[in-house]
């Protein structure tokens, strides 16, 4: 599966390096405009606290919002480059995703972590699109599927909902006895496909499927194993991090078989990853048309 997303992510650069050239030269500048568009998503993620921890996995209950901002330039008849803002929230519970009758999922299960992370994400991605428009805004077609791909950079903060009821923040619990925090600042690289639809000369509507591959495995705070108490230095981090057994209350830290010192928490091979899949709207910005002169 990761395989696929690469080759896929490989494949939109080149197509988009290849067009831009070839495009540019046909296509003036008085036919290039920009938009300004709004969107609202679903968000999920894919990490150590889902039915599975694989890509293809998620939790349709985990779903929550995501709201974007974004300005699009178009440069070319298929090349388009997008800066956008969003904020949105990821979330997981292993009470709800594990099932404690499968033999894979029975740690994670008894594991008995939760979190929610707000993210909030600065990207610009290059957009080629599937049908050329060699034409001004108001002859653009009506319909247009496309592919993205480019960088950002997010800004997250996991929490958890520990004993009292009362989330908190886990990067500075040091839950698995790191020598310093993970860093709450990332590099994302987001790419995907969608469509729009032109509704009048002005506006368009689009779907789209984003995915977003990181390069931290802490966006729930789980990643590698549990460590010794005596490292963790609160109530709350024995509380989510901890091998003490606290009775038979389905609690962090309950299940000996598995959550001894040095055990597997989660899997440190593998990153986090989040999609979005929502509607957007976008608005023309329409170009100043210079009127001729004569002499």
């Amino acid at each position: 599966m990761k395989q696929f997303f690469t080759h896929t992510l490989a494949l939109l650069l080149v197509l988009a390096l290849v067009a831009t050239d070839a495009s540019a030269q046909q296509f003036s500048k008085r036919k290039q405009y920009n938009s300004v568009g709004v969107s609202l998503n679903a968000m999920n993620y894919f990490g150590d606290i889902t039915p599975k921890p694989s890509i293809p996995s998620f939790r349709a209950g985990a779903t929550r919002p995501n709201l974007g901002l974004s300005f699009t330039r178009r440069f070319a008849p298929r090349i388009s480059v997008r800066a956008a803002l969003a904020y949105g929230r990821i979330t997981g519970d292993d009470s709800k995703a594990a099932d404690q009758n499968d033999s894979d999922a029975k740690f994670r299960f008894n594991r008995n972590m939760n979190f929610r992370n707000d993210i909030l994400e600065l990207s610009a991605v290059g957009i080629f699109d599937l049908i050329e428009n060699r034409n001004n805004y108001l002859k653009r077609p009506d319909f247009v599927p496309y592919l993205f791909g480019g960088v950002g950079v997010i800004h997250h903060n996991p929490k958890g909902l520990n004993e009292a009821g009362n989330y908190v923040a886990l990067q500075p619990l040091k839950t698995e006895g790191q020598a310093s925090g993970y860093s709450l600042t990332q590099i994302v690289i987001p790419f995907g496909a969608g469509a729009r639809y032109k509704l009048n000369r002005s506006f368009d509507i689009g779907l789209e499927l984003g995915f977003r591959k990181t390069f931290t495995d802490y966006l729930d705070d789980v990643s590698g194993n549990y460590t010794d108490p005596s490292k963790l230095g609160s109530a709350d981090a024995l509380y989510f991090g901890s091998t003490i057994t606290k009775g038979t209350a389905q609690v962090p830290g309950t299940y000996d078989e598995f959550q001894q010192v040095g055990q597997m928490r989660g899997k440190s091979n593998e990153k986090d990853w989040y999609t979005t899949l929502g509607v957007s709207v976008n608005y023309i910005l329409a170009p100043k048309v210079k009127s001729p002169k004569f002499r």
